[in-house]
């Protein structure tokens, strides 16, 4: 620790100007604004994936990019998604909150692979955790192994990348290096301090970057997490105040063992000791099956606060809702320790089922089925409402994403501005395809902004 931080005296909440903006820059400024066609679309920002708290100084936080700037596109390679800023890397940047109420970067990190390389956002081959995403390039036509040359899916096939990623969670270590999930394994990547990748844990037991063995043991994701729904990956990770247990939460309900997982209100949460190498899995329960977790802090072994909302704008819709949580897994049930009987079985490929069908299968059937869980001794974590964040304050956005433990106990919220844009249908599905591309949210300004809460105990 330096001086400096021991010095930093932490800027109260109420010295603080509620949804200051991060500084950004600019992208790309050559599409067409459809919702301001006199104007050229700012693509900017990208800071709000996830947030964490600098190891020591009080009023610095870091901050994760996703995979860059992208829409959905239906082109003729079938349905992906069109990379507006195609050689983008994911990065990290530190941010500092300065005594006027401003927001500065520090610096900026961005992700590499072993050899140093920036990486990229591009999805991964199909066995590593591709999620069937054709990625298409900015003039519409798919992104494939030779650029020069048409796509053939035989002699010019589509581009993955198998160190690419689609950052969603961070957790930042006292020893300067970071752990960061994805959406696409997932996968969990440890970064040194200068961005590097040191370390790697997913569920492909081919996959030779997995290189944490603890006590002579390879440590893996249950496979059953490879289930995850495009988009809808490892949303939120954090490390234990300890440093030894990296936990980490999914989105949302897998596709366990198809589609009609999504109708469940149940999502995993992983717990991996990089001592013991034990890996835990614990149940959450959605408020309801449409929404989503997006961030998680850890407050000790076995106490985080959690983000739980709906993913709706709430000056479109008055319904929409943005909750935190402190959940609690100490009295929850480990479903990895649970051991085979008649009715309960370890399936290698989709975990635990219960009367033959998998966790999410049983929720999706009935909501009911909760209680039948807790009757066999499966219980979720314990969850108890801290902050309801649209009754605390003026929040417009539609993704709460990043949670920043701060040292005074208040929490500072960063929503994921999906670099100031958003795409409509296409509206001309030839082999060319038209796309529009808008403003997010004007009313706004398009801007990722921090907002600081205190919860209720």
């Amino acid at each position: 620790m330096t001086k400096q931080d021991m010095n930093a005296v932490i800027i109260a909440i109420n010295e603080f100007a509620q949804g200051s903006p991060l500084p950004y820059t600019i992208l790309d400024a050559t599409h067409i604004n459809a919702a301001y066609p006199e104007q050229k679309l700012e693509i900017r920002g990208g800071y709000g994936s996830d947030a964490a708290a600098h190891p020591t100084n009080a009023n610095q936080f870091y901050a994760l990019t996703d995979r860059g700037p992208n829409a959905d596109f239906d082109g003729i390679a079938g349905k992906g998604k069109q990379f507006l800023v195609p050689n983008y890397t994911p990065s990290i940047g530190l941010f500092e909150l300065q005594a006027d109420g401003k927001i500065v970067k520090v610096k900026e990190l961005l992700l590499k692979d072993r050899q140093g390389n920036p990486i990229s956002g591009l999805p991964n081959p199909k066995a590593l955790g591709g999620t069937n995403e054709v990625p298409y390039d900015v003039n519409g036509q798919p992104m494939t192994v030779n650029p020069n040359l048409p796509f053939d899916a035989v002699t010019n096939p589509i581009k993955t990348d198998i160190n690419g990623l689609d950052p969603e969670g961070l957790a930042a270590l006292t020893d300067g290096s970071f752990w960061v999930s994805d959406e696409y394994g997932p996968h969990l990547v440890h970064y040194d301090a200068n961005g590097i990748e040191i370390a790697r844990i997913n569920a492909f037991a081919n996959d030779e970057r997995n290189n944490v063995i603890i006590n002579g043991k390879q440590v893996l994701l249950p496979t059953e997490f490879t289930k995850r729904r495009a988009n809808r990956g490892m949303e939120a990770l954090t490390m234990t105040p300890d440093q030894t247990t990296l936990v980490g939460i999914m989105e949302s309900s897998m596709d366990n063992p198809d589609k009609s997982g999504r109708l469940s209100s149940l999502v995993r949460i992983v717990t991996i000791n990089l001592v013991s190498g034990q890996i835990a899995q614990y149940l959450y329960r959605l408020d309801k099956a449409e929404h989503v977790t997006s961030g998680i802090a850890a407050l000790s072994s076995h106490e985080f606060y959690l983000i739980e909302h709906d993913r709706k704008f709430p000056l479109q819709d008055k319904s929409a809702q943005k909750l935190i949580y402190k959940i609690d897994i100490s009295q929850a049930t480990d479903i990895e320790a649970i051991l085979n009987d008649e009715n309960v079985k370890q399936d290698e490929t989709l975990g635990l089922l219960v009367n033959g069908q998998t966790l999410e299968q049983l929720i999706a059937v009935d909501e009911k089925n909760w209680q039948m869980l807790e009757e066999i001794n499966i219980k979720p974590v314990k969850k108890t409402l801290v902050v309801d964040v649209l009754a605390t304050l003026d929040y417009p956005h539609d993704k709460l994403e990043g949670l920043w433990l701060r040292q005074d106990g208040s929490l500072g919220l960063l929503n994921d501005d999906d670099f100031a844009m958003t795409d409509s249908e296409v509206i001309n599905p030839k082999s060319t395809v038209e796309q529009k591309y808008l403003d997010k949210d004007k009313t706004i300004e398009d801007a990722n902004r921090l907002y600081i809460v205190m919860p209720t105990e």
